[in-house]
């Protein structure tokens, strides 16, 4: 029997604020395979990006464990890390963090260039995407020249550049009109179906956490996953 991709074991994380300890993240546990997705919900405080910067290996968990592909990430030097974190793991977030100095292209390959890869192979498929996602006529333009939707779709390009088995999102619509959000979100379920990753997605929208088939809802109070 196959492990799963993505392995989350009594997940949690604890700051140590002066003489307070506040508890984000309690005890998560759930697996997904390869062409799942997850929709992680819950009010503001419940932990929620907490939890997708300790799956996304930019935050180390006080106790429990996460298995990526079979790999602890916490148990990796900076280095393998970082190239681990590069080559496996795609984030969307809510704001789209696009550099605005770069053309459209420029920054969709901009995972490609921190580890130097193939870059012929990387621009052909940042082209690509960039054309899946509706902007092959705006390769050239700079993010200010577009709409907020369109920089949104330009970082799941850009997230999608390395091919990563598991893709994170961080209230990837909760800056959009409701039109922009839902092309922005049947865009994620496309990519995501086409490419067999790991899906998990932050969102405070129930509309949007409805179309998932598995969801993880956090409280402060309590945390179960259905």
């Amino acid at each position: 029997m196959s492990k799963p991709l993505l392995s989350v074991s009594r997940l949690t994380r604890r700051f140590e604020l002066g003489a307070e300890t506040v508890v984000a993240v309690t005890e998560v546990s759930f697996e997904l395979d390869r062409g799942e997705a997850l929709a992680v919900t819950g009010p503001s405080g419940s932990g929620k990006s907490t939890l997708l910067h300790l799956i996304g290996t930019l935050d180390r968990p006080s106790s429990g464990s996460i298995r990526i592909g079979g790999i602890d990430p916490s148990a990796l030097p900076e280095p393998e890390l970082a190239r681990f974190r590069n080559h496996t793991i795609g984030f969307v977030f809510q704001e789209h963090h696009l550099l605005p100095q770069y053309t459209l292209l420029e920054n969709a390959l901009l995972p490609a260039l921190a580890f130097r890869g193939d870059l012929r192979a990387a621009r052909k498929r940042a082209r690509a995407l960039l054309e899946r996602v509706g902007l092959g006529h705006r390769l050239g333009h700079r993010p200010a020249e577009l709409s907020g939707g369109e920089r949104q779709r330009a970082a799941v390009a850009r997230a999608l550049v390395n091919e990563p088995s598991l893709v994170l999102c961080d209230e990837p619509t909760g800056s959009l009109d409701a039109a922009s959000a839902r092309s922005v979100t049947d865009l994620i379920f496309e990519l995501h179906a086409a490419g067999r990753s790991v899906l998990v997605v932050v969102t405070h929208s129930l509309e949007l956490a409805a179309r998932f088939g598995r969801r993880l809802e956090l409280s402060s109070l309590e945390q179960r996953a259905t």
